[in-house]
């Protein structure tokens, strides 16, 4: 099995000025929800998907759309990106696209994507 992704301590403690304060409710262990968060990122999986080791995939996926909406996840890769050993380094690669559901037959149906493309364009 491959290994798991786990962020160090020194590059977690970089982070921390950055997470919000708690209001009341105990906070999640936050490195390994980033850890989670970078493994789905990193190799293109389902939220569902995500190493066991980072807790349950909802909370991955909320703090995830917590953080996008507050900015923090851009801040966070940016601190990680800069990193002292370029060894060190996380290329995340954006290039995962979804199919509609419907996508998958029309070959079923006799159409070729080709046709299909240009008959939107006429």
């Amino acid at each position: 099995m491959r290994e798991v992704f786990m962020l160090s301590r020194a590059q977690l403690n970089r982070m921390k000025r950055y997470f919000p304060t708690p209001h009341g409710v105990k906070r999640v262990d936050d490195r390994r929800v980033i850890s989670g968060i970078i493994s789905v990122s990193k190799n293109g999986l389902r939220w569902k998907d995500a190493p066991s080791v980072s807790g349950p995939y909802k909370t991955l996926y909320n703090q995830f759309v917590r953080w996008s909406l507050a900015g923090l996840v851009n801040v966070i890769f940016r601190e990680l990106a800069k990193s002292a050993d370029p060894r060190q380094g996380v290329m995340i690669d954006a290039t995962h696209l979804k199919a509609h559901r419907t996508a998958a037959s029309l070959r079923q149906k006799g159409h070729s994507p080709a046709v299909l493309v240009a008959r939107t364009a006429a």
